[in-house]
């Protein structure tokens, strides 16, 4: 399905016709409106695009009208955050419907969990001493009523108490940091059938770090359809490392910037990563199987 037509697992070089496919607006915590993102990679140049945006669909109409407009590919998507005894969990799903009635529910529980996530954030800050409160997290949030990390940075910065959102992450709300609070909600399991019940392709995102070979092939025995190799997060090592195993087990490959907007330093820039259009055409040929 995805095994690389030279034998070579390293990084695509000369890749022309590019693609991003993990992009994020202010329907969750990105910078720019779902239009917007769509207008800036298309000015920059790429060949098909996906918006993946944290526990929500809400941009996903406004995206594709605007690519369409374009004459941009475009795959309607977005990053779930699973969590389980082993840890986190972030899967991408791909071509997903996103008026279908179960993930409405589902996204729905994750939103009020994000609020008592951050609730919790905010009491964490201030037993360190860090005065902020939960209606200054509030003014931040995404214009759907999501709450994500970022925007309890931005409120950690408006309040004077770090520079920037990266040491607020370094210092307070990064994994394994004073303040952090991890993700409480569905198992990856279920948040692969759950990709798959809104007619889409379940894919884990970044995780190259994050999970060895047998956390993926346990995903892979609960209906894993992909990896995403190509991420500002992936080294030279754990490129080869996914893209090999991805061959091994015949799994998708995907890539993307995991881009939040411009001025956004903590992850890639849009178009950073060398992924190719024959990996979107792939995907999407896979997804008009699955719909079969």
């Amino acid at each position: 399905m995805s095994r690389p037509a030279s034998g070579s697992f390293e990084i695509p070089v000369d890749v022309e016709a590019r693609v991003d496919l993990h992009l994020h607006s202010n329907c969750s915590d990105g910078r720019l409106e779902p239009a917007a993102v769509i207008a800036a990679a298309e000015e920059r140049g790429l060949k098909a695009v996906s918006l993946t945006d944290h526990d929500t669909v809400a941009g996903i109409h406004a995206a594709r009208e605007a690519a369409d407009s374009l004459a941009l590919p475009f795959v309607p998507g977005i990053e779930f955050s699973a969590h389980d005894d082993v840890g986190s969990t972030h899967l991408l799903g791909y071509f997903i419907d996103p008026d279908h009635a179960e993930l409405a529910a589902c996204l729905e529980g994750a939103q009020e969990s994000r609020v008592q996530r951050a609730a919790e954030m905010v009491e964490k800050l201030n037993r360190l001493g860090v005065g902020i409160t939960l209606e200054e997290v509030k003014a931040h949030m995404s214009p759907t009523g999501l709450i994500a990390r970022p925007h309890v940075a931005q409120a950690l910065v408006n309040g004077g108490w770090v520079r920037n959102h990266g040491e607020a992450f370094d210092r307070f709300i990064a994994a394994g940091q004073p303040a952090y609070v991890p993700t409480q909600r569905i198992s990856p399991a279920d948040g692969i059938r759950l990709i798959h019940a809104a007619g889409g392709l379940a894919v884990l995102a970044h995780g190259g770090k994050s999970h060895g070979d047998e956390m993926i092939r346990q995903l892979v025995d609960e209906g894993l359809d992909g990896l995403e190799t190509l991420h500002p997060d992936h080294g030279p090592f754990e490129v080869r490392r996914l893209r090999r195993l991805a061959a091994e087990l015949d799994l998708l490959e995907t890539g993307g910037s995991d881009w939040h907007g411009f001025r956004e330093a903590r992850r890639g820039q849009l178009g950073s990563q060398p992924v190719p259009y024959e990996w979107y055409e792939r995907l999407r040929d896979a997804a008009t199987r699955r719909a079969r």
